[in-house]
Order: C-alpha cells, then structure tokens, then sequence
C-alpha cells in the first residue's frame, strides 16, 4: 500500500465532500444510533482488485473501533460474487463510509483491470504499458498505484520528476537542438531527459544530440518499426497515441520499451463492487 501518510488525507478529503456540513442525516434520521451491522463488500462483475486499502481506510477514519476483515488482497483477480472484505460495527460509521469506500474501490479496481487488460494483450512483448499525467486531480497517487497492480509502470508522476520536452516545448525554444542544449544545461545529473518526437527526421535530429528517451508519438506500426531500428538501444523508446487494446499488441510487436496509455487513468470503466448488510 502507498504510505497512510500520503493516502489519508485523500479519503479524508473525501469523507468532508460527501458527508458536507451535517453529515449523514438520513442514517441519523432512521438508524438508531445504538444500532449495529455486519456488512460485506462484493464485487458485482470479475476484474482485478485496486484500492481496498483506500477503501477500508474510509470505514477506519469514521470510527476505528470497526471490525474490518480483509477477504482479498489490492492486485488479486476477483470473481464476481465474491466477497473482497467484511465490515462490522456500528451502523452509522458502516452506512456514512459506504460510498467513498466505493468510489475509491470500484475507480481503482477499473483503472487496474484495464491496465491488465492491455498487460495481457501483449504479454509476449518486451513492452510494458505505462500510463501518464492524465489523471483525476487529487488520485493521481492511486490511480498511478492502480496501474502498478494492474501489471503497468508509472510514467512521470509530476512535472518535476523528470524532462519531457513536447511539441510545444520545441516550438518556442526554436527547434530540436535547442531544446535538448537548454534542457541539459539546467538538468540535474540524475534527472533523465526525453523527448517528443512526430517524425523519423525529428528522430534522427534527436539522436544526434543526444538523448535517454525518445517518445514516438502518433506513428504507424510501420514507423515505429524504422524508429526503433533507427535508435538501435541508443536511447529507450516509447510509443504514445490512441493506442487501444486491438492496437496494442501490433504496437508492442514493433519492438518499443514502453506503450504509453492516458485512457487507462482518464477514461478506464469503474469495476462494480457493492456493500451489503448481511442478515
């Protein structure tokens, strides 16, 4: 699990959204306040596990005196109908929980299991599948966690972890070769430069200079093929661009070190995972 410390104020967050200025009117309004529940979390549809620990830590912030019992672990493949975790304790905490755990869990989950679905379309490969900043704001961390468990790698997690010099970036720097000088002069030994390239000729200007990655953006399998013959390991290669999981596996087969994917963050499904009172 990513650290509590970074996690916590996350679902914090949270909880305030949902439970507003006077919290849980409607449980406080029906359920007595004496009232107790045993409760299960189920998963309504088959994929892989993400955010569980988010999830319980929603329940453990209302009230730490709940029994929680943790059924299955964050990365595991779930079936549908089975029970990921139970919850017991007071009613209140369990129903004003309910559905920021949810959120947390079935984003998650969605984010890994499409991870996992591209993973498996080009296992075989050397490529893996990264994702990038397109990410909810305020999830990133766990959406990135969500990745990583769903059998992907994390790109940047922020502007300042590494240089990516882009299309725009290249423009107003007046060209290739200016960019990469003024990128190297104001980097840090330790922090990679890569850059964006849409042509072959963009590439070979690239290399020249020097490089530790190039990302190959919107190009044909057929190119990506010259492009990676061209870089011959000279610097790690990624490929970028509207890549799908029919795609996806003709992408890899061009030899590329790394498939990059906004969806899997920014568009992927949520997995339907449920609460339910157990009688």
């Amino acid at each position: 699990m990513t650290l509590r410390l970074i996690v916590e104020p996350i679902v914090r967050a949270a909880l305030l959204e949902d439970l507003g200025r006077a919290g849980d009117i409607t449980t406080e309004a029906v359920v007595p306040a004496e009232a107790t529940v045993e409760a299960v979390i189920v998963a309504r549809q088959p994929g892989v596990l993400a955010g569980l620990d988010a999830a319980l830590l929603a329940f453990e912030l209302l009230d730490p005196g709940l029994q929680i019992d943790r059924r299955r672990a964050d990365g595991e493949r779930i079936s549908r109908g089975e029970t990921v975790a139970r919850i017991g304790g007071r009613a209140h905490a369990v129903l004003g929980a309910e559905r920021t755990a949810l959120n947390l869990l079935s984003r998650m989950s969605g984010v890994a299991t499409a991870t996992r679905a591209l993973a498996d379309a080009i296992a075989g490969y050397k490529a893996k599948i990264v994702c990038t900043r397109k990410t909810t704001p305020g999830l990133r961390v766990l959406e990135k966690e969500a990745v990583r468990l769903g059998g992907g790698a994390n790109h940047r997690f922020g502007l300042d972890d590494a240089i990516l010099i882009k299309d725009n970036h290249i423009a107003l720097a007046g060209g290739v070769c200016a960019a990469l000088e003024r990128a190297r002069r104001h980097a840090g030994h330790l922090v990679k430069i890569e850059l964006e390239v849409d042509t072959l000729d963009q590439l070979a200007e690239a290399l020249e200079a020097g490089v530790d990655a190039v990302l190959l953006d919107n190009m044909t399998p057929e190119t990506l093929r010259h492009a990676v013959a061209m870089v011959d390991g000279r610097a790690v290669t990624e490929a970028s661009g509207r890549i799908t999981l029919e795609t996806a596996p003709a992408v890899a087969a061009t030899g590329v070190d790394l498939i990059s994917c906004g969806w899997i963050t920014h568009s992927a499904p949520i997995l339907d995972l449920g609460l339910d009172i157990v009688e």
